[in-house]
């Protein structure tokens, strides 16, 4: 029998911080309705990263929230192209499969195991420090993928920027909201982007058993 360890795809989210923003209808389902509301998770540098979060309505009636309780979001990283023509075209949010209303420590922790689906771009910033962009798809259950823009730093972007299409990649990070303006017809928008900040690429074997 090969005993060898084949890696699968996984995407695990977890936050914990604050509510800012009230659930508001978000999309229906198969007859279940979505809300989607916002959570502020403070950094180490005490920089705000503001997060979305979609959660079923049923599971918002077992645990109601409002804005300023301090929450822990467990589930996954999702991903779907807008069509509407307004806003991102790619739109990010961590879907809940459980919320807890209560305090905690501040938590913004992600771990995903999928397949780079496109050349990794190693660049650098105005001040000089080098990262690297990298899309990672990560598969779900029924043939549908989650296509998941990542970025790492220093030592770390230039391992991934290494790696070909269609490599393997396990990493553990952060999701991390930044403000950019978006050239339009008639001026300018500020419109907020979302990424994983890879904190360090694992060996999925780590992961595969290990629950958030």
């Amino acid at each position: 029998m090969d005993n060898t360890f084949r890696p699968i795809h996984f995407n695990r989210a977890k936050l914990c911080g604050q509510v800012v923003t009230d659930p508001t209808l978000s999309h229906a389902n198969h007859g279940e309705e979505f809300c989607r509301f916002f959570v502020s998770v403070q950094r180490l540098s005490q920089q705000q990263d503001l997060l979305p979060v979609v959660i079923a309505r049923r599971k918002l009636e077992d645990t109601p929230i409002q804005v300023g309780d301090t929450v822990t979001v467990t589930g996954q990283l999702r991903s779907y192209n807008n069509k509407s023509g307004v806003g991102a075209r790619l739109v990010i949010d961590v879907f809940a499969r459980q919320l807890l209303r209560g305090e905690g420590q501040s938590l913004n922790l992600i771990q995903l195991s999928g397949t780079i689906c496109k050349v990794p771009t190693l660049r650098r910033t105005p001040l000089g420090r080098e990262i690297c962009d990298v899309i990672l798809a990560v598969n779900r259950r029924y043939g549908r993928a989650d296509y998941l823009p990542c970025i790492s730093w220093g030592a770390i972007a230039h391992e991934t920027a290494a790696l070909a299409v269609g490599s393997p990649l396990t990493l553990e990070g952060r999701l991390q909201s930044r403000t950019y303006n978006k050239a339009l017809a008639d001026g300018c928008e500020e419109r907020i982007a979302y990424e994983v900040s890879v904190m360090r690429p694992a060996d999925p074997a780590e992961f595969f058993l290990a629950t958030l």
